[in-house]
Formats: C-alpha cells, sequence, structure tokens
C-alpha cells in the first residue's frame, strides 16, 4: 500500500510511501520515475548505490506512522479504560507488527520463486493466492490484486476525509477563541468562545485549497509538502508531550476497564494508527542492504508503539473524561499551543495531497485509457476534482473526528493490517508444509482483524445513527484552562 495509515494509520504520509501502487499503470509511472525501485533490468549494485540506509528506513518507518491517528489515541484509550487501553495498544503494536513481517516474507518468497527484483501488496496476495490449495482461489487469482486495490482506494480517500475534518476542528477553534487567545499560558480561566460558522462551512473553506493541491501530479514536488508536513507535526507532538506532562491529576478515579460498549471504538482508532503495513515492501525494496530490513522493522514498531502507548495513555491522564476527538482540542488558550493546532493544520494540509496520490494513480489511469489522447489531461484533472468533492461530502455527512477514524479503521485498515497478512501466509506456505501452530495462530489473527472489522464497524454506524449524535459533538470546542 502506498501512503497508508497513516493517519493510521491514520498515519503521516511520506514520499517512500508514494512508490507503492496497485495498477500496472501507475507501476510503469513510477518505474520511469524511479528505474532503481522496480525495473527488472536493474543490477544489484545499482540497487545499492542508490538505495537509502539503514537509519533513513527507520525514519521513514516511524514518520510514516505520525499522523491524526496518534492525537486521537487518548480519546481511544478512554474507550478501553486506563489499564486496558495501553495493554490493548501493545498487544495489537506486537500483532501488527508480526503481520507487517509476515507481508515481507511472502514478499521476498515470491520474488525468488519468480526471479522478480520487488513485489508489491496486490502483486504478493495474487501469487500468494495462485499458490494457495483451493482451484476456485488459482482461478481467481487476480482479484486478490482487486480487493487490496479497493481496501486502499478505501483506506487513503478515508484518511482524506479524516483530515477534512481534522482541519475543520482546529481553525474553527483557534477562529473562535482569537479574541481570548494570550501570551501567558498560566492564567486560570473559562473561556468564552466567539460564536463562529459551522465546522461544515470550514471544510467547505478548504475545498478550493484542496482542489489546487491534488493538481500537483509530480512526486518531486509532493516531496516538498511532505518535508514541510514532517517537520510541522514534529514540532507540534514535542509541544504537546511536554504540557501534558505538567500537572496530570489524581488517576485513581479513572476506570482501569470502560464498558464494552465502548471498547470497538477503541479498536477501530488504535488500527487506524497502526495503518502503514504498506509502506514495509517500497522500504525494503529500497534499501542498500536489505537483509537488516526486519531488525529495522521490529525496531521502528517498537518505537512507534511506544510513542503511542505514551502519547494515549498520558493524554488520557491529563484531561481525563474531557478529553476530545483530537488531543489539540483540549490545549490551553495561548499562543504557543495555539500554534500547536496551526502547526499540525498546515502539516494536514500539506499531507492530504500525498495521502490522495495513491487513490488518484489507482483510478485515474484506468479512465484515461478509456479515452484519446486528446481528453486525457481534461479527464485527469475531472476525476480529481470529483474525488476531493467525494471526500469532502463524506466528511461533511459525518463530522464527527472520533467516529470517522473508528469507522475507517474498522473497515479497511482490520483487512489490509491484519485479516490479509495471515491468510497470505497459509495460502504462500501451504504447499511447502506448515506446523499446525502457525495455522492456529494465522487463524486467530485474522479471526481478530474480522471481529474488529465487523464489532467496530457496527459500533461507529451506531453511533452515527443514534439521535443523540446528530450533533457534531467532537466538534464542540469549548474548554476550560
Amino acid at each position: 500500500m502506498s501512503v497508508t495509515k497513516s493517519a493510521g494509520s491514520p498515519q503521516v504520509a511520506t514520499t517512500v510511501k508514494l512508490d507503492l501502487v496497485s495498477s500496472p499503470e501507475s507501476t510503469k509511472k513510477v518505474e520511469s520515475q524511479d528505474p532503481s525501485l522496480m525495473n527488472g533490468n536493474s543490477s544489484e549494485t545499482s540497487k545499492k548505490t542508490k538505495g537509502i540506509t539503514g537509519f533513513q528506513t527507520l525514519v521513514h518507518l516511524v514518520k510514516g506512522n505520525m499522523g491524526t491517528g496518534i492525537l486521537g489515541l487518548p480519546l481511544a484509550v478512554k474507550n478501553a479504560g486506563i489499564l486496558m487501553g495501553p495493554l490493548s495498544l501493545l498487544v495489537m503494536g506486537l500483532i501488527a507488527c508480526h503481520c507487517m513481517h509476515i507481508l515481507v516474507k511472502c514478499a521476498q518468497h515470491f520474488c525468488h520463486r519468480l526471479n522478480k527484483p520487488f513485489m508489491d501488496y496486490g502483486d504478493t496476495v495474487m501469487h500468494g493466492l495462485e499458490a494457495g490449495p483451493n482451484a476456485w482461489l488459482r482461478n481467481h487469482a487476480h482479484w486478490g490484486r482487486h480487493i487490496v486495490s479497493f481496501f486502499l482506494i478505501v483506506t487513503q480517500l478515508g484518511f482524506c476525509c479524516v483530515y477534512i475534518v481534522f482541519l475543520a476542528d482546529n481553525l474553527k477553534q483557534v477562529v473562535e477563541a482569537v479574541n481570548g487567545t494570550t501570551i501567558s499560558c498560566h492564567y486560570n480561566e473559562t473561556l468564552v468562545l466567539t460564536p463562529t460558522m459551522d465546522s461544515r462551512l470550514y471544510m467547505l473553506a478548504f475545498l478550493p485549497v484542496l482542489g489546487l493541491l491534488v493538481f500537483v501530479r509530480n512526486l518531486r514536488v509532493l516531496t516538498i509538502f511532505s518535508l514541510l508536513a514532517n517537520i510541522s507535526m514534529l514540532v507540534s507532538l514535542i509541544i504537546i508531550a511536554q504540557y501534558i506532562v505538567q500537572g496530570i491529576p489524581d488517576p485513581s478515579q479513572l476506570p482501569l476497564v470502560a464498558s464494552w460498549k465502548t471498547y470497538p471504538l477503541f479498536f477501530g482508532t488504535a488500527i487506524f494508527s497502526f495503518e502503514s503495513i504498506g509502506v514495509v515492501l517500497p522500504l525494503e525494496n529500497k534499501m542498500k542492504d536489505a537483509r537488516r530490513f526486519p531488525t529495522i522493522l521490529s525496531l521502528g514498531m517498537s518505537i512507534v508503539t511506544s510513542l503511542y502507548i505514551a502519547i494515549g495513555a498520558l493524554g488520557y491522564l491529563r484531561f481525563g473524561d474531557d478529553i476530545k476527538a483530537s488531543i489539540t482540542l483540549n490545549l490551553p488558550n495561548c499562543w504557543l499551543y495555539q500554534s500547536v493546532k496551526l502547526l499540525y493544520v498546515v502539516g494536514i494540509l500539506c499531507t492530504y495531497a500525498l495521502q490522495f496520490y495513491v487513490p488518484a494513480e489507482i483510478i485515474i489511469p484506468l479512465a484515461v485509457s478509456q479515452v484519446s489522447k486528446r481528453w486525457a489531461l481534461p479527464v485527469d484533472l475531472s476525476i480529481r476534482i470529483a474525488m476531493v468533492c467525494l471526500t469532502c461530502t463524506l466528511a461533511i455527512l459525518i463530522p464527527r473526528l472520533d467516529l470517522v477514524l473508528s469507522l475507517v479503521g474498522s473497515v479497511s485498515s482490520s483487512t489490509l493490517a491484519l485479516i490479509i497478512p495471515p491468510l497470505l501466509e497459509v495460502t504462500t506456505y501451504y504447499g511447502e508444509g506448515l506446523s499446525p501452530l502457525t495455522i492456529i495462530k494465522d487463524a486467530l489473527i485474522s479471526i481478530l482483524g474480522f471481529v474488529g472489522f465487523v464489532v467496530g464497524t457496527y459500533q461507529a454506524l451506531d453511533e452515527l445513527i443514534e439521535p443523540g449524535n446528530s450533533l457534531p459533538v467532537s466538534n464542540a470546542t469549548v474548554f476550560i484552562q
């Protein structure tokens, strides 16, 4: 998957994520831009010369997980409990990392068998079905690629919807509080907000800007946006972290285990944050020494899981039941912390174009191939505008950031990160002999992902259609300093 999770995951988009696309036309385009990535004729020497170092791989892997998803983890911990939440994040991090290792192992297996230098997620699933024991699956193996492409599109457009809601939430709060914003962050007072327009109008206000951003089709130009987004988010997370460790109240009143009814919402948000499984194959392929990748993958996911547990647990400890869908909405009304929201707005705005790149590269080549060359550019631009309008419309219809995170995580992230990889391992190595323990382990992980898919989706949809949730409660920006 290209640009995955990030959200999360969501997860923050990186240029490395953009290297993995699922349609044949997209693959050809990426090959032409980076021959060392997928060119079957490139030599191993060339790959090592142009490859990235282990440290660069680690940085890409870590920052590929840092998006809006991490900001929603304190609310996710509230939905699970102050003890159950961090423990569940640890378990999910271990399972997500294991599934990434499975995907890498299966891809390497088919690369060696078919003498190919690179195998993307869709290719790996397709060849895995071809190697499976079932004749019907072998005859319909190409549907594996289509399924992966479908969930990639759902995931990435879901990220884009989350970004629009996030942009509106944070900008709305900054504007409402601007008259009371001060330089001092230590003066206690109840903030009286200035009424402003509905958050849905903020979403519409971002539409022209997003429309212009998605017209950028050059990966080199998008790299600039990626750099700006990463710097903005890094500074924001440092400021947030230093604030939430100050003045943590007595945690004895917080429940160790929350209601089972809210746990599915935790699952969806958490797996949304861990959704970066698609980045592992392009990273592994671009390394100078790919033999080190499993170690770096484990180290990177350990860092990511530790950060998630720390931000999620400390954020909930700091704000308790008052925690909002994004922790940025709980920050004090002074310019230092208001700047965090503005920095994240800039970062997410830049990241939108990167997340949008993957579904565009899957859908647009198929549409352009059906028209003459003179109509190629108008069709390309029209589809981009239509897809941006679609994400904005969906964001307006579902304005609760916490439920959007949970819904996208439950539907697509569960499938890509938890359900498919274990099944892929079974089909890939079935003919070579698998131990019963491995089959049981893979079955349990897939069942976990499927249960999370069904229950999480049901719970998120149920919350959305309840009469009491007709208002965008996550957009309520009243808070006390």
